[in-house]
């Protein structure tokens, strides 16, 4: 991606790598993460404009400490580092550095020595975020100390000339309630930026850019599964090459209850998109027949799904592209740019050694959340842009057991009243994942003066920023019983309802 302004984050192992980078963004500065170990020539190709080295684990006077090239520092550009990135810069350029007497984590106060342009407004005394066990206990010539704690000599430093800059607390966090002060100071009064980069110059780029790639004749096939990420994927690249443009959309028979209708209504009907869609619902259940584990379902949807992709793709002739939902995330996770030329990915489950396309990846520089804001730009619908996360195996890892036609209509029918009744109470959104799950337990019940013997409805319902951890939602007690009252009266097959009230960890978010 072609930018003017643009911050590269050096990334040390810091857990707030990807917070310093989607905080930036919102002042509206474009920056990306790079690998602390970068080369000097691969990092002048990346065009920085400033760079933030970021926090890490590691204490810089241990033999295998991440660093970087020196040269860094001579480049002309701001530099600004946090935490590790403090430390590092100061033992670079001729500083001290020590194991600190007494470590400091959590809220601490500082007291501002010389503001500077990076502290303006700030006033004399502030609350920031510390962790660290080493400081630094002197300063490389040409640096002034900015600002210091009880415990901690050198809170934050500076060479103004040099335009370096170093913060031993995490201006990143919420709990340094000036964050966004010291930002806006680095990224506008040193940096001089402009924050002219918003989502509307992202597609009016992306567009561009995918026009180029494409050529005046390129064609492109895309798996639309209906969730976000494919979605506002095909979109960009329909508005790019338009009929060009070829989603395959697999029905394996464990969508969500009206998801196959939606989706074809959406792109057929109201954006004119080429969709094929393929139903294999009787294929993938036969396969399913009689398959308890929970990891030999999802091998068999996962190899199924491809065998059918193929056979579709190979129909439509001549393809030269792939278009992947890939985000940013995924991209920093592999610690490299994504490949031009692929064999397998793990969004489409891993494709044949023969079929070599090249990649469109319009999204591999967001996050989902500005994933999210670019669906909104295209016009995509609000009730596709912010659905929540679905898994690619479908209903059948949320149903213990064996996958059934029966039990897939039980779950179908109890997760659409659940997100009915969520949506209704206005909480949909503020929840980051919300479903049914059929757990395969039958017990007695009774319903207009006889027994039952039918199935539970377990609800889970989770907040999480990525999927990585997550923590169960307190949906309100009269939520609950609405939802409790529809699941027995509507659905015949069951008599009980439980809520998952389990974190992840120790839980997974789906059950299988």
């Amino acid at each position: 991606m072609v930018v003017e302004e643009k911050v590269i984050i050096l990334d040390f192992g810091g857990q707030y790598t990807q917070l310093i980078a989607r905080m930036i963004r919102e002042q509206k500065v474009y920056c990306e993460i790079l690998p602390y170990n970068v080369s000097l020539e691969e990092l002048l190709q990346a065009k920085p404009s400033a760079l933030i080295f970021s926090g890490g684990l590691a204490s810089v006077y241990e033999p295998e400490a991440p660093y970087c090239d020196p040269r860094f520092y001579r480049l002309g550009i701001p530099v600004l580092g946090i935490c590790y990135g403090m430390q590092l810069m100061a033992r670079d350029l001729g500083g001290e550095i020590l194991q600190a007497p007494i470590q400091e984590y959590g809220r601490t106060f500082l007291s501002v020595t010389e503001s500077g342009e990076l502290f303006k407004g700030l006033g004399k005394r502030f609350v920031a975020w510390m962790s660290h066990a080493d400081q630094v206990t002197a300063v490389p010539p040409g640096f002034r100390v900015l600002a210091q704690s009880k415990d901690t000599p050198v809170a934050a430093m500076a060479d103004e000339t040099a335009k370096l800059y170093g913060l031993q607390f995490h201006p990143e966090v919420i709990h340094t309630p000036q964050w966004q002060a010291i930002l806006s100071n680095f990224l506008f009064r040193i940096c001089r930026f402009s924050g002219e980069w918003t989502i509307e110059n992202f597609v009016e780029n992306s567009i561009r850019e995918i026009r180029e790639q494409a050529g005046p004749h390129g064609r492109a096939v895309c798996g639309l599964s209906g969730g976000v990420d494919s979605s506002v994927a095909a979109m960009l690249v329909h508005k790019a090459i338009g009929p060009r443009l070829f989603c395959i959309f697999v029905d394996h028979g464990l969508l969500r209850k009206g998801e196959k209708e939606e989706v074809l209504s959406t792109f057929q009907d109201k954006f004119n998109m080429q969709i094929i869609a393929v139903d294999a619902a009787e294929e993938f259940l036969k396969l399913l027949e009689g398959v308890t584990d929970p990891e030999e379902k999802r091998k068999i949807i996962g190899r199924h799904f491809i065998r059918v992709f193929e056979r579709e793709a190979e129909k439509l002739g001549d393809i030269d592209f792939l278009v992947q939902g890939t985000l940013y995330p995924d991209v920093i996770e592999s610690g490299t740019a994504t490949a031009a030329l692929i064999k397998s990915h793990h969004n489409v489950g891993g494709l044949p050694e023969d079929m070599q396309l090249a990649l469109i990846e319009p999204l591999k520089y967001l996050f989902k959340d500005e994933v999210r804001r670019v669906g909104e730009e295209l016009g995509l619908p609000e009730e596709m842009v912010w659905r929540h996360p679905f898994p690619g195996p479908g209903l059948a890892v949320r149903i213990l057991g064996e996958v059934t036609p029966e039990k897939l209509s039980i779950l179908r029918e109890a997760d659409n009243i659940i997100v009915e009744e969520i949506k209704r109470a206005g909480l949909y959104r503020k929840i980051w994942q919300v479903f049914a799950v059929l757990p395969n337990i039958l017990s007695v019940g009774v319903k207009g003066d006889r027994r039952t013997y039918a199935h539970t409805v377990a609800l889970r319902a989770v907040t999480s920023r990525d999927g990585m951890t997550a923590d169960w939602y307190p949906i309100p007690y009269e939520v609950l019983s609405t939802i409790s009252s529809r699941l027995v009266n509507e659905i015949p097959q069951v008599n009980r309802f439980v809520y998952d009230l389990t974190s992840k960890p120790p839980s997974t978010i789906e059950w299988e």
